[in-house]
């Protein structure tokens, strides 16, 4: 049966409940000459005014009023002040239900509104459309209204509008299913239905088994991963079956597939069950490609580290050799330089010291011993040979390469060793393809050696997916990369980019700001007048900022987080959830309707969050088992509802009085966490030396002004951050508000500079080595004499030119998000020297960079901002910490959505603590301010809301009965 409540309570008033806020009343409210001239035509002051408030419900929700319908004060109030009449005249209105009646009649008939007519085909197909395209049931019961004021269909009753609602997005499931499943063979069909009940050697069924594909880093992994890709190839699933049907839903149907067991399948409609099945063959097909070609990047990786280790423990063991070499050939230079002072022969002075047998020997110790010091890594990759043979010839076999035309040489080189493969010919033919190779693998190609040509070639093939030079048909994640970018025709229509569309003014404005910023800090720097720094001798020195909070400022804090009650979290997250509603954000993977268990959800977001597990949480909850908690985290908690979240925390805590103390929103920080991983963390290659040798992944996260963390990633601890941080600046409403963003030295590279210049944000990081850095002009020769010495080259104008449509294209595309800003960014890193694109995208970042080094030498202010802003991001490290503390903080998830979950869950029950504190805090700055007892107004913007230790964090989660 359809399901007909798909709305909260909440989502119920915002749609259908009258707007008494007065940005709304302005726009919904004011009445016009035309509807003044109506009113006045009602005889009685009281029917003046409810026939106001009936037209002006007609208009905004666009609803009737209902007998005996509560009106807020407000709106009697706007609505009367423009009749010249008050609440008193009310009080007779409507007292015949005939009066009311013919209001409703009368108004209809003059503003042309209908009601609403099952019969109306025109509507029922805007609605049949509509649902297909909606994204969420909420999102389509407001479409559904807008378009009844659009059309002055006067709205029905909530509960008509919501089974409208329903039974079009029931239909449109069905229609969709029907949709995909009537475009089958009765063979394609066998085959599908095939996988829900053959099964594995372990037991699983192939569904199943399919859906495990995540990436590791062996060869064990990868020849696991070509058996699932060999076996959907043999689907022939064409993703032309999937034509027409919107990406929201064929994400929802792949979501579901990955939730459903086998038995659960079989006993959904046929149609429903063909759907899913299709949906996720045509999605696991580019999703298994891309974990094998993961996997081979971690397994070159890896060799390379172990190369290096190799290489290093040579060196060690050379270390008493080396040091003898040295010592031996010091003494035998002292012999000779004192020979030749004193006027006798060299030779005879060697013959003297140790002998020319010794002294040859030496020397054939030393070269030897030089060879192994300078040794490269790559002299030792062939060691791995044998585990790249495991499965290099079902990889290059199996999976579709294809490339642009700058990829011929990999391409052929690719052709040429399936060839060799295929003739199971041990030996080598002569001019073997080796253009493909850089330099320092080139010169180890001279000679012809199958082993060392053949692991060129698999490390070729890491670096050119990593660049985009090669991609693979079906991919996500390694798709041609100009597939991608947005149209060439479209970058003219973007809003997103704050750059002119020709180069040449670009270049223009830039030329004249960066030579008046060279004058300016130039003249500052003779003038001794840099804050913070100088330049001497050519060198910039530049000295520690002091520290910004006032002494007392930490006596306030302790003093107002006194007053906080001590409160276990589960009251904290149901607070919480009365004053926002962030739980509707979770709706039902199936139906899309909010989770109707408060508080089982609470206790998943809850298990996430403090890192606990659903099987522990299971057995400490007082309200729900684990199989309770397990069946709402697989059908309700997904990455979208984080999202949305996680946004309605942060927008309502910044409309708290407390959080405009602390900014306005308008900067933000974004800094990473290190996070312990168990023994799969390390299968999957995540281990970081800046953070010893345990295994883990990074939470990247985004923090406001107002200290609200607006987005969070989870990335591998090898991973530089600087390619995410216009992640988060784009992925929310919340991160398109950021003018200025701060990072560390970690977060910034050129090209980063480049892209928050184009997109229209001041990106100021705090860059550990600044005075090692170098400037860049136009005109070098016509840089202030006082910074020449720091000036590196000149910019290429040429190139920015010739690149600038390309450059656009990129920008606008990370805008639209259309690719993620982190895939182009780690492309371009991984591009040849030789890429235009790289090279002039790095162009304007050196511009651009350049121009914020000058800014930071002479503004004082910014660099006290830049430090309040990242140590704001940073002070969210201990909180976190605080909160994710069962396992000691380790994150044991197998599977990268897991891994990602616990992050998403941490950082969401962060912003909850800091939106309660936020309030709370205020509630105690209004009570001392009505008592006389106000603070000190400058040190409440040092106050921050991460404070914990009045929060219980630990122990039985016990939550209130119902």
């Amino acid at each position: 049966m359809p399901r007909r409540t798909i709305l909260t309570e909440r989502q119920r008033e915002a749609l259908f409940g009258l707007p008494a806020d007065e940005d709304s009343m302005l726009r919904h409210y004011v009445l016009s000459d035309e509807d003044m001239q109506h009113v006045k035509t009602r005889r009685r002051p009281g029917n003046r005014l409810g026939f106001a408030l009936q037209l002006c419900a007609l208009r905004y929700p666009g609803r009737l009023l209902q007998p005996g319908e509560f009106i807020p004060d407000p709106i009697i109030k706007f609505i009367g002040a423009q009749l010249g009449l008050s609440k008193s005249d009310l009080a007779d209105y409507a007292e015949r239900r005939q009066t009311r009646y013919q209001h409703s009649v009368s108004l209809q008939n003059l503003y042309g509104y209908r009601t609403y007519q099952a019969s109306d085909l025109d509507f029922a197909q805007w609605l049949a459309s509509a649902a297909e395209q909606a994204h969420s049931n909420e999102g389509l019961a407001r479409e559904v209204v807008a378009q009844m004021r659009l059309r002055r269909i006067v709205v029905p009753a909530p509960s008509t509008v919501e089974r409208l609602c329903a039974d079009a997005l029931v239909a449109a499931d069905n229609r969709i299913s029907r949709r995909i499943a009537d475009r089958l063979d009765n063979t394609t069909v066998d085959r599908l239905t095939a996988l829900l009940s053959e099964t594995t050697v372990t037991g699983v069924t192939r569904f199943v088994w399919l859906r495990q594909h995540e990436p590791g880093s062996n060869s064990r992994v990868v020849n696991g991963l070509l058996d699932r890709l060999e076996r959907i190839v043999d689907l022939e699933l064409s993703p032309s079956l999937l034509q027409g049907v919107p990406s929201h839903r064929v994400a929802r149907l792949r979501r579901q597939g990955e939730r459903y067991y086998a038995d659960g399948m079989r006993d959904l409609p046929t149609h429903r069950k063909l759907a899913i099945l299709v949906v996720c063959g045509v999605e696991w097909h580019g999703a298994i490609g891309d974990a094998i070609v993961e996997t081979h990047d971690r397994i070159v990786g890896r060799l390379y580290r172990a190369s290096e280790r190799v290489r290093d423990d040579q060196i060690n063991d050379q270390r008493a050799l080396i040091q003898q070499t040295l010592k031996t050939f010091s003494e035998v230079g002292a012999s000779i330089i004192a020979a030749r002072e004193a006027g006798e022969p060299v030779d005879t002075a060697i013959e003297q010291d140790c002998g020319w047998e010794v002294f040859n020997r030496l020397v054939e110790d030393a070269t030897a011993v030089n060879a192994k010091v300078g040794a490269d890594p790559l002299d030792f990759v062939n060691s791995g040979y044998a585990r790249f043979r495991r499965y290099a010839p079902r990889f290059l076999n199996t999976l579709a390469i294809e490339g642009a035309q700058s990829a011929g040489p990999i391409l052929k080189a690719i052709n040429a060793l399936q060839q060799l493969n295929r003739s199971n010919n041990r030996g080598l033919p002569n001019n073997l393809p080796i253009a493909f190779a850089r330099p320092k693998w080139r010169k180890r190609l001279q000679r012809t050696d199958r082993r060392t040509w053949e692991t060129a070639i698999l490390f070729a093939i890491r670096d050119a997916f990593r660049a985009g030079d090669i991609w693979l048909k079906n991919s996500r994640r390694y798709a041609e990369p100009s597939k991608e970018l947005i149209p060439v025709n479209a970058v003219a229509t973007s809003s997103a980019l704050a750059v002119p569309l020709d180069p040449l003014d670009w270049l223009t404005q830039r030329k004249q700001v960066l030579a008046q910023a060279f004058e300016a800090t130039g003249e500052a720097a003779r003038r001794d007048r840099l804050p913070n720094g100088l330049i001497q001798d050519g060198v910039l020195k530049l000295s520690k900022l002091e520290k910004q909070a006032p002494d007392n400022a930490h006596q306030l804090v302790m003093d107002l987080y006194r007053r906080v009650p001590q409160t276990p979290v589960t009251d904290i997250l149901l607070s919480v959830d009365r004053d926002i509603g962030f739980t509707e954000a979770f709706t039902d993977l199936r139906t899309g309707a909010p989770c109707r268990d408060q508080i089982g959800l609470l206790t998943v977001l809850l298990s996430d969050g403090v890192n606990l597990g659903l099987r522990k949480m299971g057995a400490v909850s007082t309200t729900h088992s684990f199989w309770e908690l397990l069946r709402i985290s697989r059908w309700h908690v997904q990455d979208d509802g984080y999202r949305q979240a996680l946004a309605m925390i942060v927008d309502a805590q910044s409309q708290l009085p407390m959080s405009r103390l602390w900014g306005a929103g308008e900067s933000a920080s974004a800094d990473g966490q290190f996070f312990r991983a168990s023994g799969p963390g390390e299968a999957m290659n995540v281990v970081n030396r800046r953070y010893g040798i345990d295994p883990g992944i990074k939470g990247y996260t985004h923090v406001s002004d107002q200290y609200a963390p607006f987005s969070t990633q989870a990335i591998p601890a090898t991973a530089h951050e600087a390619p995410y941080i216009l992640d988060g600046l784009l992925s929310n409403d919340a991160g398109r508000r950021v003018k200025e963003q701060y990072a560390d030295t970690g977060g910034f590279t050129d090209h980063v500079f480049a892209m928050c210049s184009l997109l229209g944000y001041r990106f100021a990081p705090r860059i550990r080595d600044l005075p090692a850095k170098r400037l860049y002009a136009f005109n070098p020769s016509e840089v202030h004499k006082t910074l020449r010495p720091l000036v590196a080259a000149k910019i290429n104008e040429d190139l920015i030119v010739r690149n600038w449509p390309d450059i656009l294209r990129l920008s606008a595309s990370a805008a639209a998000n259309t690719v993620k800003p982190s895939q182009l960014l780690k492309r371009l890193s991984a591009y040849p020297r030789q890429n235009e694109l790289a090279v002039a995208l790095r162009e304007i970042g050196r511009v651009e960079r350049s121009l914020f080094m000058m800014q930071w030498m002479l503004d004082a202010e910014l660099q006290q901002r830049v430090q309040m802003g990242l140590n704001k991001g940073e002070s969210h490290h201990a909180l976190k910490r605080a909160i994710s503390f069962h396992r000691r903080g380790e994150i044991r998830d197998r599977s990268s959505e897991g891994q990602h979950y616990r992050i998403a869950g941490m950082n969401l029950i962060a912003a909850i603590i800091i939106y309660w504190n936020t309030k709370k805090l205020g509630e105690i700055v209004e009570t001392l301010t009505n008592a006389g007892e106000a603070p000190n107004p400058d040190l409440l913007p040092h106050v921050s809301p991460l404070g914990w230790e009045h929060i219980n964090l630990t122990g039985e989660y016990h939550w209130p009965d119902a």
